[in-house]
């Protein structure tokens, strides 16, 4: 469509320069040898060349109008689709678990889980406990050299004394060759420092520390992972000078005080029970990840809580970020002024947009279940905005608490709000037939008109010089002229004066 507004300055501007120039030509001719062939040159090229010039700028303009619409547009899906897949992907629009007692267990649910309805009883009988041990004798200093040697540390199930001493430890076979796994941990001018150093170096699952009393004295201590099979002993099995096996942990060591012992957290769950190495716990309640605080002599309740208002904000503020969007969308496609009135990739964005509403968004869901938009009270308007009812998507919520959180759910089957605005996003970005293409179109129209600009200049440049050396020309011819005319009459008046 052609603007009007931009030819009719074109042809103002045209008009204008000619008139300037024709001007400047008349004033110039009478002026002889004084001709200012700089501003007539330039009055004529620019006369000569100001519509073409003009529609080039309009076009430019336009291009650079659509390009900014484009960008505005992809920025704005761009940035919905961000802010839902944040919104869904924190968790708060899912039902989240409920202890009864947050001092026996508190319980956090697991990314994706579905909770709603959930139920359980648990009661902890005993917390999982982990091996610790510390040195009888302390040494004056930390820092001070004790020995030097190996030492060998070995992971499995222990056995205890009536007094909690350390009777036997049955080590792991982990690489199936029939002996125990240990691990050998050197030791070279050993102090408790370097020692608890190179005990932590190993990472086997036993960690050393060094503890300084109040006289300043320094004791090792040594603390393992929490479970039955966790427990650990440690033996110099290589002490030349004799110093190293103070610090051997295991039966009839006396130089290590086995202070906790390695044991699994004991619980039933609707009666059944069980054992875990840790406190934390993930495999008992599907979706929930259990941490034990404590022990009860009475089960603890596990539920879910619906998160009625975090659902129906996230629906209000989808409504609303979706009119948002559909207002620029609107501005930019609108018949009469939109830059992007006839765009293709913005025209099928709008269409996506405006079936949102009524697309199934749990293609699998019970038919009974709300699983569109519109059924949750997004009601569509008759300028093509979303407004929700209240009262619909209270009862909506109320009634199908699981299918509402379906459809606002990190889905990995492409089911549920997010699935759905990404897939328009993507479409609608496309550089194939979205408005990526659009944006690529404009800017090889905009390239293609610098080149029309570059050649236009060319021929100015190229109109300039010829005119520039025509008026030249003409100019020295006129000067001439000027010069014989002056002859002629002085000639004449000195033949007038010698007659009289």
């Amino acid at each position: 469509m052609t603007d009007v507004s931009s030819t009719s300055a074109a042809g103002t501007t045209t008009t204008s320069v000619t008139k300037s120039a024709a001007s400047a030509l008349l004033t110039s001719l009478n002026t002889g040898s004084g001709v200012d062939t700089d501003a007539l040159v330039t009055g004529l090229v620019q006369a000569q060349f100001a519509s073409k010039n003009a529609a080039l700028t309009a076009k430019s303009d336009k291009l650079t109008a659509q390009l900014s619409g484009v960008s505005t547009l992809k920025s704005a899906i761009t940035d919905f689709a961000a802010a839902l897949d944040t919104l869904v992907k924190g968790g708060t629009l899912q039902s989240q678990p409920v202890s009864s007692n947050a001092s026996v267990l508190t319980a956090t649910p697991i990314s994706g889980a579905k909770l709603t309805g959930m139920t359980a009883s648990i009661r902890v009988d005993r917390l999982a406990t982990a091996q610790t041990a510390v040195s009888v004798n302390s040494v004056a200093s930390k820092n001070e050299v004790i020995g030097s040697g190996t030492f060998t540390l070995k992971l499995g199930t222990a056995s205890y004394d009536a007094g909690g001493a350390m009777t036997g430890i049955t080590g792991t076979d982990a690489d199936g060759d029939g002996a125990e796994d240990t691990i050998a941990i050197d030791i070279t001018d050993g102090s408790l420092t370097s020692i608890a150093a190179a005990i932590n170096k190993k990472q086997a699952g036993v960690t050393a520390s060094v503890v300084t009393d109040a006289d300043g004295r320094a004791f090792l201590s040594l603390r393992g992972e929490t479970g039955s099979a966790k427990a650990f002993s440690l033996e110099a099995t290589s002490d030349p000078s004799g110093t190293l096996s103070q610090f051997n942990v295991g039966p009839n060591a006396a130089g290590m005080n086995v202070t906790g012992k390695a044991g699994n957290a004991v619980l039933s769950v609707d009666g059944i029970t069980v054992e875990r190495a840790s406190n934390s716990i993930s495999d008992l309640v599907e979706g929930v990840k259990l941490d034990l605080t404590g022990i009860s002599t009475t089960p603890v309740s596990l539920s879910s809580s619906v998160p009625t208002k975090a659902l129906t904000s996230a629906v209000e503020d989808f409504v609303y970020t979706y009119n948002l969007l559909l207002g620029e969308l609107q501005k930019q496609t609108d018949p009469i002024t939109g830059d992007l009135r006839g765009d293709t990739g913005a025209q099928n964005m709008m269409r996506s947009l405006k079936g949102l509403s009524l697309r199934d968004l749990l293609p699998g869901g019970a038919a009974d279940q709300p699983r569109t938009l519109a059924q949750l009270g997004v009601l569509t308007n008759r300028d093509g905005t979303l407004s929700v009812n209240s009262a619909t998507l209270s009862k909506a919520i109320a009634d199908h608490p699981g299918a509402i959180e379906a459809m606002f759910s990190n889905s990995s089957d492409g089911s549920g709000v997010l699935a759905a605005l990404n897939s328009i996003k993507l479409n609608a970005t496309s550089t194939l037939y979205g408005l990526g293409a659009s944006a690529t179109r404009y800017n090889q129209a905009k390239s293609d008109l610098t080149e029309q600009q570059d050649r236009l200049t060319t021929q100015q440049e190229k109109m300039t010089t010829r005119l520039t050396q025509q008026f030249a020309s003409m100019n020295a011819r006129v000067a001439a002229y000027k010069s014989t005319q002056t002859f002629m009459e002085n000639q004449i008046k000195a033949w007038t004066n010698g007659n009289n």
